[in-house]
């Protein structure tokens, strides 16, 4: 860490006459392939599942399993029903993102959900799955 740091304060001094500098620091984002893990981990239990008695889509099912990992509240909204206060997908990085995808795992497998090659894939991988 203290080698970056030198490494960062060395590039912003050479360069200092260009102005101020922004430093950002942040977490690796999700990738591509955990992108398409979480949208075939989606179709798998909005094709199997019920919710309630109702078939939610992928989206729909996205937003109940992203409430569930970051503990969101509902709030009365103005019309009055209810809004849920989320979190996006999107601001999550790597590690948030890979427990989104384990919550769904576990609970899709809990209920008895047939998972698709691209899943299977990705859990034999971590193995997770013989």
């Amino acid at each position: 860490m203290t080698q970056a740091w030198e490494l960062v304060c060395k590039a912003v001094k050479a360069n200092e006459s260009l102005g101020p500098v922004i430093l950002k620091l942040g977490r690796k984002k999700r990738n591509n392939g955990q992108n398409a893990r979480l949208w075939a981990t989606l179709t798998d239990v909005a094709t199997q599942l019920d919710w309630y008695g109702e078939k939610l889509s992928q989206e729909d099912w996205k937003h109940v399993f992203t409430a569930a990992l970051k503990k969101q509240k509902a709030v009365p909204g103005i019309d009055g029903g209810f809004v849920v206060l989320a979190t996006h997908t999107s601001s999550m990085n790597k590690t948030e993102f890979s427990e989104l995808l384990e919550l769904i795992y576990a609970f899709g497998s809990e209920r008895g959900v047939r998972w698709s090659d691209p899943v299977m894939k990705y859990y034999e991988e971590l193995g997770l799955v013989a």
